[in-house]
């Protein structure tokens, strides 16, 4: 399109587009590549872009058309969207008065959306700029030129679906014979120099093999965290087309866990849910690769209470690490049929023991440690006086069961017959009771308890449970 020179209708001296007669016509050549292939050579398509927008402007000179000389050069950037950074400028040089007209080679060249066009031409029509594409004529002040634009951008629009559409047919039918399509490469492969295929890079590739080992000798993820930022083994390195380098960063437990369940390392390629076998070599034998599934799945099991806590953590989600102030994990390892059960500082769990003072605790020792602090509950005269007072006040239990005050005095007494009678569900039920918050101190060996400021009522919820196991006890005594 090109500005109309005639006297707008409305005889202000005006033409259509809302630019004075007698100025000048600011015209900013934008140009666009959807990929980087290319952008490298001496001459590229974007050259070829803005010369023929300068070619126009220089057959409208004798209209007052100048060609201002910013580069508004968007290379590797896809028409879809409005997030380029030289399209912004664009838009803010329009908004600020520099420019008065935008340039294009082609109108998709600007954008493949209706609806980032719509957009853009409302930018545009606020501050009286107009819009040339050089190899289609289009009058955007005019509402047959609006149509046009908008039937040519439909068409560009369902182009470039259709294309996405064909991309992921065919990435798709790839996957399903086994070929590599892109993405991130992975630690033992090198992508083949003509793309499409992976080669066994054999060096990296004895790493993953060893990675395999070490977790089948170890049992747990975090042990050989520590052992891979001890040998300074990283995730894959290599470097982006363009030269930057990309990759390599340390290999952490979610990383490791990937690397172990990848099933590229068995020769094989996952697409849609589905596996299929691949075109390149298997890294990992079958046996191998078997016993580390088993054993991450065994270490890893979710279910119900009785098999998140299976082992009995009866301070799950109650202990931090006074280190780091963040919360410790309980996990444990499987070694010649016996169980070592331990409390595990997330941020030693996730980067490394040396990341961390306090790292690890024995769970037996913390546990016993805990129970120790609260073996005093029960005789601590202050806390014995509140509870028989709300006992007192209550008198009954919600099940309507008289309760007997002394025989409760008697019964948190008596803590340690009583705690060896309550099951592992009550024992974890307990101490949540009265306990907010366990903080252990791995530098000094301190174990701090914060108690919930509604504990000595909920504990009065006990008292018909405590009371029974007492008369059990002292009926067996």
């Amino acid at each position: 399109m090109r500005p109309d020179k005639r006297r707008g209708q409305n005889g202000n001296g005006a033409n259509g587009t809302g630019i004075a007669e007698n100025a000048s016509i600011r015209c900013a050549i934008y140009t666009r590549k959807s990929t980087e292939e290319g952008l490298e050579q001496a001459f590229n398509t974007l050259d070829a872009q803005r010369d023929a927008g300068e070619a126009y402007i220089n057959s409208q000179r004798h209209e007052g058309w100048i060609a201002l000389p910013q580069k508004y050069d968007d290379g590797g950037f896809t028409g879809a969207n409005m997030d380029r950074p030289a399209l912004k400028r664009l838009l803010a040089d329009i908004e600020s008065g520099v420019a008065n007209c935008v340039v294009v080679y082609k109108v998709d060249r600007l954008t493949r959306s209706l609806l980032d066009f719509a957009r853009i031409m409302e930018i545009l029509d606020k501050r009286g700029a107009t819009f040339v594409s050089v190899t289609q004529q289009f009058n955007t002040t005019t509402s047959l030129g609006r149509l046009t634009l908008n039937i040519l951008l439909s068409f560009a629009q369902f182009e470039r679906e259709m294309i996405s559409e064909r991309t992921r047919d065919k990435m798709g039918a790839a996957r399903r014979k086994g070929k590599w399509v892109g993405g991130m490469p992975v630690l033992g492969y090198d992508v083949a120099p003509q793309g499409g295929a992976l080669v066994v890079n054999e060096e990296e590739a004895r790493r993953v093999r060893a990675i395999f080992e070490l977790y089948l000798e170890y049992g747990s993820l975090i042990p050989v965290v520590e052992e891979l930022r001890r040998r300074d083994w990283r995730m894959k390195a290599w470097t982006t087309r363009d030269g930057r380098p990309a990759g390599g960063k340390p290999i952490v437990k979610n990383s490791l866990y990937n690397l172990l369940t990848n099933k590229i390392y068995l020769g094989k390629v996952e697409y849609g849910g589905e596996i299929y076998e691949g075109e390149h070599d298997r890294i990992v034998d079958d046996a191998v690769w078997n016993n580390v599934q088993t054993m991450l799945s065994r270490n890893g099991r979710r279910g119900g209470r009785s098999i998140g806590n299976k082992h009995g953590a009866l301070l799950k989600g109650l202990v931090r690490c006074a280190t780091c102030d963040v919360g410790m994990v309980h996990t444990y390892v499987e070694k010649k049929n016996r169980v070592y059960r331990y409390y595990v500082c997330v941020k030693a769990h996730q980067q490394g023991w040396t990341q961390c003072e306090t790292r690890c605790v024995s769970a037996p020792a913390l546990e016993s440690a805990v129970l120790e602090q609260l073996r005093g509950v029960g005789s601590n005269p202050a806390v014995l006086r509140s509870v028989l007072k709300k006992l007192h006040e209550r008198q009954q239990d919600a099940n309507g069961v008289t309760i007997n005050p002394k025989q409760v005095e008697a019964a948190l007494h008596a803590f340690d017959p009583l705690w060896e009678q309550l099951s592992t569900w009550e024992q974890e039920r307990f101490i949540r009771t009265l306990v907010d918050q366990v903080r252990y101190d791995g530098k000094t060996g301190t174990v701090t308890l914060g108690f919930r400021s509604g504990g000595i009522k909920d504990l009065c919820d006990w008292a018909p449970i405590m009371t029974e196991k007492y008369e059990n006890a002292q009926e067996r005594g």
